[in-house]
């Protein structure tokens, strides 16, 4: 002010430039009386009111400081003017720098005060200066509208680091509490025993009125009644009643009629025989860390177990780059991982091990990272990676290959030596998918595909697979009703007697032949029915057709059914079996289960109490495809089977003369005779064949050189032919 001052008082009447310098001094100290009342507006919201006051008290400085230029210019030469001009560029110059708190009344400031700066160099014909202020001025407003930006990122930033401060003491301290957990247990039944006394108090209830009561039916609370669950106790359902592990299962229960959340870990039991014995776990109600998730959102984005971003953030960075291909016309790729054989390990070894493998398999998808990719967990043995630019398809097909041989490496876990494998399955934005739901399906179907074929490889999408995702889903749909619409027929192969020829049993083979698909080959549905778990209701039926029809053979004929390891390992399969013998009323030593090596991999144990349950019954066990799977003579020592069954590959082998198939079979003979079982052979077509198995000491052959599978017609028509029985 003193300096706009000196330079007027020569040119303007001093009682005028002492009413200006009057009316800048009374906005000043307005201005400074609001500041005050606003020195605390950081930490916390500003009033309508305030921010009314505060624009009308900038307007007015405006406006006097517009005086000396608009006012006073005509009086004063164009140098004096420049001058002015100076003082007031200083003026926006500091408001700028100085409050980038306030970038509104700034930009009020200099639109106001410049505006008349340069509109007065305008009409003084100053048309350079004026130019050159109008560049000022702009720059002036850029960088007002930077310095607001970083002041305002960086009271954001101290704002976040404060909440983390509030979110790490939260957790520490309930942390440091650690008397939220209790233990719980449930029967085969899924009612509650042996209650501790937390959970009864987590309950609002005593030990005495839970003991035997449905677990999922206190969980649930009024809405037992309606049916109307909530997701995360559907979920909690399902893993019960696959008896699966599970572990920090964040589930929405009812306790007194309110809303409660529990964080669920449990493992099933098994007793002295290996039968399940119901579940076992323990709970922490995290009520109080749910409702205030808000402060620790950021955890939401990321798995706990692996550290990698999960399927939320994946979706977002995907999102991204479908956004960044369009702008670019460019392209990206979405790539999703299953590992092979993790079931297995987890169902083998236990869930805290197969949490470890998943943690080393996050560390070896991280390193094989760069900065075109984004890697993260889908959920459960999932993962999948973004890649923002694949311009290159030959980019992401190294990638995919790098990253199945780093996850295929065997890994070290609690002094286990783990291999497992990696399937990939890839698609292109945005070739194949322009939205995100689109991409990752189609992923999905490339994975789909990538599984199928075995694993361990990499299979980019085409249009045909959702030709084959219709077809099985189709298919799947027809096979749900095949056996309430009579869709299924068993087909009998002949097992003869090495030497005499004779018939001594028969293969039951399922055969479907469905009203929508026409005849539907056994190595189509036989795997889908098995995904699906259907094959343990028609596996049933199986059961129970062979054995009716085996009654109208002759009392020395036993029927062979096939079990699968779903079949296998259901708490009913016993139950099944002797459902069909009663009904029947065929003798249970003429019924032989035939199962393969793959069964004792998910889990021996089960697998091998129900097979001792089954040959208890009197019925026997035979070992299909004995040497093409993962042969270990272990169970040979553990379990008495009755037969094991050559597979037709080294019958064939053996026909052509190679010596390991020949090797193998001599091994397979001399090893069944010494534990007191007989041998199969598989898949004999030649008369050839049959003379070299019976030289080898095969004590049964079956194959298509004595009959290829029949109806139950035929079968029962060789025993009424006398020719044939005479022979």
């Amino acid at each position: 002010m003193a300096a706009a001052a000196a330079l007027l008082l020569p040119h303007v009447h001093p009682a005028a430039v002492a009413c200006w310098a009057m009316l800048v001094c009374l906005t000043t100290w307005h201005g400074a009386r609001i500041g005050r009342t606003m020195a605390d507006a950081d930490s916390r919201p500003r009033h309508r009111g305030e921010a009314r006051a505060q624009i009308v008290s900038t307007a007015a400085k405006c406006l006097v400081w517009a005086i000396p230029v608009c006012g006073f210019g005509p009086f004063v030469d164009p140098q004096v003017q420049i001058k002015l001009w100076t003082v007031l560029a200083m003026l926006m110059t500091a408001c700028a720098v100085l409050i980038p708190g306030f970038p509104l009344t700034t930009l009020l400031f200099i639109a106001i005060v410049g505006g008349s700066a340069i509109a007065s160099f305008l009409a003084a014909g100053l048309y350079d200066i004026a130019l050159i202020a109008s560049a000022f001025i702009a720059v002036v407003v850029a960088g007002t509208i930077q310095s607001a930006r970083q002041y305002l990122t960086g009271k954001l930033a101290e704002a976040g680091m404060v909440e983390r401060d509030e979110v790490v003491s939260l957790l520490i301290s309930e942390s440091e509490e650690g008397h939220g957990d209790w233990a719980w247990q449930i029967d085969p039944s899924r009612r509650l025993r042996a209650v501790s006394r937390r959970l009864a108090g987590a309950l609002d209830r005593t030990a005495e009125e839970l003991e035997g009561v449905p677990f999922l039916q206190l969980l649930a609370g009024p809405s037992w009644e309606t049916g109307e669950f909530p997701a995360s106790l559907h979920e909690l359902a399902e893993r019960l009643k696959r008896r699966e592990s599970f572990s920090n299962l964040l589930v929405r229960v009812s306790v007194g009629g309110r809303p409660r959340w529990w964080d669920l870990s449990g493992d099933p039991k098994l007793d002295a025989n290996g039968r399940f014995d119901g579940f076992r776990g323990n709970g922490t109600d995290v009520t109080e860390a749910r409702e205030n998730s808000d402060k620790i959102a950021w955890l939401a984005r990321y798995d706990p177990l692996t550290g990698l971003p999960n399927r939320l953030m994946l979706t977002e960075a995907l999102d991204g780059a479908l956004a960044y291909a369009a702008q670019w016309r460019t392209r990206c790729a979405f790539l999703m991982i299953d590992l092979d054989r993790f079931k297995a390990v987890n169902e083998t070894l236990g869930h805290h091990v197969g949490d470890q493998l998943l943690a080393r398999v996050s560390e070896r998808l991280k390193e094989q990272m760069t900065d075109r990719e984004v890697c993260g967990r889908l959920g459960g043995d999932e993962f999948a990676v973004v890649i923002r630019d694949a311009s290159d398809l030959d980019y992401v097909r190294r990638v995919a290959q790098r990253i199945i041989q780093s996850l295929s490496q065997p890994y070290q876990v609690d002094h286990h030596t783990l291999f497992v494998g990696a399937s990939v399955g890839s698609a292109i934005g945005p070739r194949d998918g322009a939205t995100v739901e689109t991409l990752m399906r189609n992923a999905d179907l490339a994975l789909y595909r990538s599984k199928d074929e075995g694993g361990n490889a990499h299979f980019t999408y085409e249009p045909v697979l959702h030709a084959h995702a219709e077809e099985r889903r189709k298919l799947e749909f027809s096979l749900r009703s095949a056996v309430e619409r009579k869709e299924f027929a068993l087909h009998y192969q002949p097992v003869v007697d090495a030497g005499s020829e004779a018939v001594v049993s028969f293969e039951a083979l399922l055969r479907w032949n469905s009203k929508e698909h026409g005849f539907v080959s056994p190595a189509k549905f036989i795997p889908l029915a098995e995904d699906t778990r259907l094959i343990v209701p028609i596996g049933e039926w199986v059961l129970r057709e062979a054995c009716r029809e085996a009654m109208n053979w002759p009392d020395h004929v036993r029927v062979a059914a096939n079990v699968s390891g779903e079949q296998l390992l259901d708490a009913n399969f016993v139950t099944s079996v002797v459902s069909a013998l009663t009904q029947s009323g065929l003798p249970a030593a003429r019924l032989e289960l035939e199962v393969t090596e793959s069964i004792f991999l998910r889990d021996a144990t089960l697998a091998r109490a129900a097979l001792e349950q089954v040959m208890a019954l009197g019925c026997k066990v035979a070992l299909d495809d004995f040497g093409t799977g993962y042969s270990s003579l272990g169970y040979l020592r553990k379990l008495r089977f009755s037969t094991i069954k050559i597979d037709r590959s080294f019958v064939q082998g053996a026909a052509t003369g190679n010596p390991e198939s020949l090797a193998i079979i001599r091994a397979v003979v001399a090893m069944a005779d010494s534990l007191g079982m007989s041998t199969t052979a598989e898949g004999t077509e030649t008369e050839k064949e049959v003379e070299m198995i019976r030289k080898l000491g095969c004590r049964k052959i079956q194959g298509y050189f004595f009959g290829r599978p029949m109806s139950a017609a035929d079968a029962g028509a060789l025993f009424r032919n006398r020719a044939y029985s005479a022979a």
